[in-house]
């Protein structure tokens, strides 16, 4: 029923709400219960909903006699912590505008960021953030104050002692934010130029909330455990588990690094669970490795995802389980289900990959263990999702439309949409807006792909088009997931733009490489050692000429080149949420390229 609601329904349903006031209504409904989590020594510190609205009523105290009032922007630069949620809310209980800016940002990259939003105050996480603010702070004369969470400075307030200030009250708080009042803006990554200020409004946000609610109906979402670890300056994580959790009232454990995460989902076992193609894709190679010397266990587990796979298609079909293979799967699952709670994906009831595409082998490998994975699909100036179906789900596509929001093709099979979660636009450049709201229609820059019933599959990125020497139109993504499809290549990058042929530069798998090797006799497992050695080169090749052999000859990677390190989040390589940056990629590794070509 859900996916007839109209966008015009369901603005209906929440007309006149803001953050604050769902923000507000939460804590009413559940004050008792644990609202933020995070790591505290061996153990772990627990606020209540109403201790996390007791700290940000105090700060939005302190902040408001710092002059913060309705209209303001504030920055705020830090990990993945508590503080992060008290400080975006009593931002908001101002009425001000809290604005994320990734932990990653050069002091030259916080002067742009922190001047084009117009900031007048900034909230930091510690020295380190800020020495990139002291660094520019001549050219940030907007800024009157900065405040500090952790440690003392003469140029920073103190947080621990603007938390003493008397909170303000809660409910006349909440209703000084109107609706049409910006919630935050999103910087976008700034892959194709600099970055774009998307402006998302408080109704933008009440809408998203609903239309993912609405989503998860089935399930119930009060008190769901789930784990927050991208940057909150990413749309994926300050849409999951920041304003779904203020509004659904999600049990949050914050994680302060992406890498931090495996060890935390074990602890954990959240309930709801968002990665990035990355993560899942490092989950998998790393149950792969554990089983890869023993030809045993790994037949034993092979065999039992087999089953696994054909029980998930049944669900996914809403069909019921036949008998027989009821039978297999009780067998199967002593053995997945053991795999699951190692993983801390047992308790899963929705598990979402987002921000990129993830390879179908990776996809089918998580349904096959019996973990509910399902494909989103949207962008920052769609408030995060367009698409998501979390339990019908048909592999190799990222869903339907979510309630509330219309999705069409152009003529060209762009895909583009409408309805309440379509941004504002973007902050002081009225001729990029003009080029992404044509007539109310966002345009993606995706092409894709409606089949009968309304799924959408993604199947090029019309900037991302690989035009070769010769005139023809290549998809480099669909070259790479088809190498990554391999066992030993981690990460991957085509080239070929204006080039004779194609290209790819690769990277080894840091989870399975080191296995292999040590199984192949060889001893020095580092990348950089396996990147030269004549085995892996040789495996290498094996790899691309199995992965190439579906394309036609124009098509084809050639030649690879063999990187000797890891490329991490939120790098020259890549953006926080993994993406390739593929400008940074051609000029870091130019003379790597031009070798190939040679």
């Amino acid at each position: 029923m859900a996916r007839t609601i109209t966008s015009e329904t369901l603005a209906d349903v929440v007309r006149g709400q803001t953050v604050a006031t769902r923000f507000r209504d939460t804590v009413r409904e559940r004050p008792d219960a644990v609202a933020i989590r995070a790591k505290q020594g061996d153990g772990w510190m627990e606020w209540t909903w109403w201790d996390y609205a007791d700290r940000a009523c105090r700060l939005a105290a302190a902040l408001g006699d710092l002059g913060v009032t309705r209209g303001d922007r504030v920055v705020l630069m830090m990990r993945n912590r508590p503080e992060f949620h008290v400080a975006d809310v009593a931002v908001v209980l101002c009425g001000a505008t809290p604005i994320s800016i990734y932990n990653s940002s050069t002091s030259e990259q916080v002067q742009y960021l922190t001047e084009h939003c117009h900031a007048t105050i900034a909230i930091v996480e510690d020295a380190t953030f800020l020495k990139r603010f002291e660094a520019v702070r001549d050219q940030l004369p907007l800024i009157r104050d900065i405040v500090m969470i952790d440690g003392e400075s003469d140029g920073a307030y103190s947080w621990d002692i603007l938390m003493e200030s008397d909170p303000v009250d809660l409910d006349e708080a909440s209703k000084i934010a109107q609706p049409s009042d910006l919630a935050t803006v999103i910087y976008t990554s700034g892959t194709t130029g600099p970055p774009k200020g998307v402006m998302l409004d408080h109704e933008n946000i009440c809408f998203t909330v609903e239309c993912l609610r609405l989503c998860l109906e089935d399930v119930g979402t009060a008190g769901r455990r789930m784990v927050s670890y991208l940057p909150m300056a990413h749309i994926a994580e300050r849409i999951t588990s920041h304003y779904q959790g203020l509004t659904l009232g999600y049990e949050v454990t914050t994680c302060p690094e992406p890498g931090q995460v495996a060890p935390y989902l074990s602890q954990v076992h959240p309930e709801v669970f968002f990665g990035v193609p990355r993560v899942w894709e490092k989950i998998h190679a790393g149950v792969m490795a554990s089983v890869a010397a023993d030809p045993q266990r790994k037949a034993g587990l092979e065999a039992a995802l087999g089953v696994g796979l054909k029980v998930s298609e049944c669900r996914a079909r809403g069909e019921e389980i036949a008998v027989d293979l009821q039978a297999e799967w009780e067998k199967a699952d002593a053995i997945l289900g053991g795999v699951r709670a190692m993983l801390g994906l047992d308790a899963c009831l929705t598990a979402i990959s987002g921000a990129a595409p993830i390879s179908t082998d990776v996809f089918d490998f998580f349904r096959a263990l019996g973990v509910p994975i399902s494909e989103i699909y949207g962008m920052s100036e769609s408030s995060g999702p367009m698409t998501w179906e979390p339990f019908l789900i048909r592999s190799g596509t990222v869903g339907r439309e979510v309630p509330g929001c219309k999705i069409r093709l152009a003529e060209d099979g762009e895909v583009i949409c409408r309805g309440g979660n379509v941004f504002r636009g973007y902050l002081n450049d009225p001729e990029k807006t003009a080029e992404a709201l044509v007539d109310g229609w966002l345009l993606s820059g995706d092409i894709g792909v409606l089949d009968s019933d309304g799924y959408l599959r993604i199947v090029d990125r019309k900037k991302e088009l690989i035009i070769t020497a010769g005139g023809k139109n290549i998809s480099p993504a669909n070259l790479e997931a088809a190498l990554k499809a391999g066992e030993l290549i981690g990460q991957v990058c085509v080239i070929g733009d204006q080039r004779p042929f194609m290209s790819a530069l690769v990277v080894l798998d840091s989870e399975v490489a080191p296995v292999w090797a040590k199984h192949h006799g060889i001893e020095d497992t580092t990348l950089a050692a396996l990147a030269d050695n004549p085995e892996v080169i040789a495996e290498l090749e094996r790899e691309l000429q199995e992965a190439m052999s579906p394309f036609n000859n124009a098509e084809r990677v050639k030649k690879i080149e063999i990187l000797h390190e890891e490329w991490l989040p939120d790098s020259e390589e890549l953006t926080p949420t993994s993406k390739l940056k593929r400008r940074g990629i051609n000029a870091k590794y130019a003379k790597e390229i031009e070798r190939i070509y040679s």
